[in-house]
């Protein structure tokens, strides 16, 4: 049948995911050998655009025109298009702070003016699901050598693979790692998607969630957990948002105000 074609692309981010890609190193030989790559710019200057890809590895968050023509011509040819990394998935950093006026407001105040930026028309800052079908994703920011290779793997076998339904707080478990939140730290960990092996909290460092939010988080939780520890509402509420996103943000502060002032009622 051939060996399946494939192309691994980069929108808005920091190309750590094309990155560790390359990093692979010993692997990436046989990697080139199991698929035929098509494109994969960091890697070579030599693509072909034209052709169908089987699978296309996309990184980045669509942030201006330019990345959503790109996106809608590489899922226009792809079978399987996978989301690789935070960005790609749920935006990225860059899509913080999300949201109508106020987001133009923010870009008024870096570039001075909404149209200063004329290389590309800028876009509010969303992931890759919020335009077209996204068949798999793998996790991470950025992702890592070990899950990527075995993704690789299975769609090698034309099998999709599913992501961890479970939190960062069972690797920990697994490692018999002391719980940060009982020794005071904020830690993401309960609402974070497994798959890191739990790097920080291994040392001693609160899980950021840079894994992205798990389907069934219970951010209320956590979040009076924290405020009974004597946390501030801002300091949570940025921790949170971080990787998690404007709209769990402002959930979450709308909550947190809520139940402060019916308790000082």
């Amino acid at each position: 049948m051939g060996k399946p074609k494939i192309g691994i692309y980069g929108l808005t981010g920091c190309a750590g995911d094309q990155l560790n890609i390359l990093n692979c190193e010993d692997e990436l030989l046989k990697l080139f050998d199991i698929f035929e790559i098509k494109s994969f710019v960091m890697a070579s200057r030599e693509k072909d655009e034209n052709v169908q890809l089987d699978v296309a590895f996309v990184e980045g968050s669509v942030s201006t025109e330019k990345d959503l023509e790109e996106l809608l011509a590489i899922r226009k040819k792809s079978k399987i298009l996978v989301a690789i990394g935070h960005c790609a998935i749920y935006g990225g950093v860059q899509a913080m702070f999300r949201g109508g006026e106020e987001w133009i407001e923010r870009y008024k105040r870096v570039y001075g003016r909404e149209n200063a930026v004329t290389l590309s028309k800028p876009l509010e800052p969303k992931p890759l699901s919020a335009y077209v079908k996204v068949d798999a994703v793998l996790h991470g920011c950025p992702i890592e050598k070990e899950p990527f290779l075995k993704l690789a793997g299975k769609l090698a076998h034309g099998v999709i693979p599913r992501t961890p339904d479970y939190p960062v707080c069972a690797e920990c478990r697994w490692k018999e790692n002391e719980c940060l939140l009982l020794k005071g730290q904020i830690c993401l960990g309960p609402l974070t998607n497994a798959g890191c092996g739990a790097i920080c909290p291994s040392l001693n460092i609160g899980c950021i969630g840079c894994w992205g939010p798990i389907r069934e988080e219970n951010w209320a939780s956590e979040a009076d957990l924290l405020v009974e520890k004597g946390y501030d509402i801002d300091e949570i509420v940025t921790r949170f948002s971080v990787f998690g996103g404007t709209e769990r943000a402002q959930k979450l502060e709308q909550f947190l105000r809520s139940r402060k002032e019916k308790g000082n009622g």
